[in-house]
């Protein structure tokens, strides 16, 4: 049995606490104000119903929405460089997303002036993409050399498709561990260190495939994935799927089969079970053979045959919600 957490006693507020930015924290730790209560008790509960509404697609507009979904939910370690809108303000030689950063701070303005914007967060409210903005346009102000706390974001502030060109390529580089933390490893400070060595510890080996969009290859210790961030319609793409399932061409060759679905921020992952020898480079040419079928099957605008029908609801029962 698990042990019961000491019982703390509830400090009391201080004179004007409510008054004050309260900064974003885990959900299950204190909150920030005092109160001795967990902060989705106290101003976690605040924030969330003063927040805008949820947004189903907060990454739609912005260039690689399915690899924005990916970095967000399924990659452990990866960075992209951003360009913005206008260019970037003087002092700032460059803008990275990165999955996440050390000590799960939302952003970091380096020594050197640069910003990296972490996007696997916890965010206040609604609208994920107005979340990571006003995080991003902080991280632009701040002095070089601080981290940038999450808080509570103004429901009329702009979001990533007001600051992010849209023009812009969206190329992710998957790396196998977080050394991009550090500029100089060997004057990180020994609680980097220490956060770095445990999220290396923690990633699953990850890469992106060259040959199709938004595919992710993993290594799990007992069988190895393909997940595909795929940026159409969920029935039409549903529909498709259990065309080519019943068809037995829903795989990716001997071995391999499709399992079910993620749904994560307004869009569908496919996932594909991969022996456990197969490398993401043994996917490539599968891939792309798939990405042609199922490029056909979503031109067949015919009603599903009875058979198409029940492979559809075993992929809709197998489909799990992200986010």
């Amino acid at each position: 049995m698990a042990k019961k957490r000491p019982q703390t006693k509830a400090k009391p507020r201080s004179a004007g606490a409510g008054d004050r930015e309260i900064p974003v924290v885990g959900a299950r730790e204190p909150c920030p104000c005092g109160s001795g209560r967990r902060y989705k008790a106290c101003h976690g509960r605040e924030a969330s119903h003063a927040a805008t509404e949820l947004v189903q697609r907060p990454f739609e507009g912005l260039p690689g929405e399915a690899d924005w979904v990916a970095l967000r939910e399924l990659v452990p370690a990866a960075t992209v460089e951003l360009t913005l809108k206008g260019g970037l303000p003087e002092g700032v030689p460059s803008v990275t997303l990165a999955t996440v950063l050390p000590m799960a701070w939302p952003a970091l303005r380096r020594d050197d002036g640069s910003v990296l914007l972490g996007v696997q967060n916890d965010t206040s409210s609604g609208d994920l993409s107005r979340d990571l903005a006003d995080t991003l346009q902080r991280a632009l102000d701040v002095a070089p050399g601080t981290p940038v706390q999450g808080r509570r974001v103004p429901v009329d502030g702009p979001r990533l498709q007001d600051l992010i060109a849209a023009d812009s390529a969206f190329e992710p580089v998957v790396h196998p561990g977080f050394e991009f933390w550090v500029q100089d490893a060997g004057n990180a400070t020994a609680e980097v260190t220490a956060s770095l060595e445990r999220a290396n510890e923690a990633a699953i080996p990850t890469v992106k495939l060259t040959g199709v969009d938004a595919a992710y290859w993993c290594e799990t210790p007992d069988k190895n994935h393909l997940r595909w961030v795929m940026p159409y319609g969920e029935d039409e793409l549903l529909d498709a799927l259990a065309r080519l399932h019943a068809a037995g061409t829903s795989s990716l060759g001997a071995d391999t089969r499709l399992v079910g679905s993620f749904r994560a921020h307004g869009l569908t992952v496919p996932v594909w079970d991969l022996p456990t020898g197969a490398t993401a480079e043994d996917v490539e040419k599968p891939a792309a053979a798939f990405a042609e079928r199922l490029t056909a099957a979503l031109a067949v605008d015919t009603p599903l045959t009875p058979e198409e029908r029940r492979a559809r609801g075993g992929l809709t029962n197998r489909q799990i919600t992200l986010s």
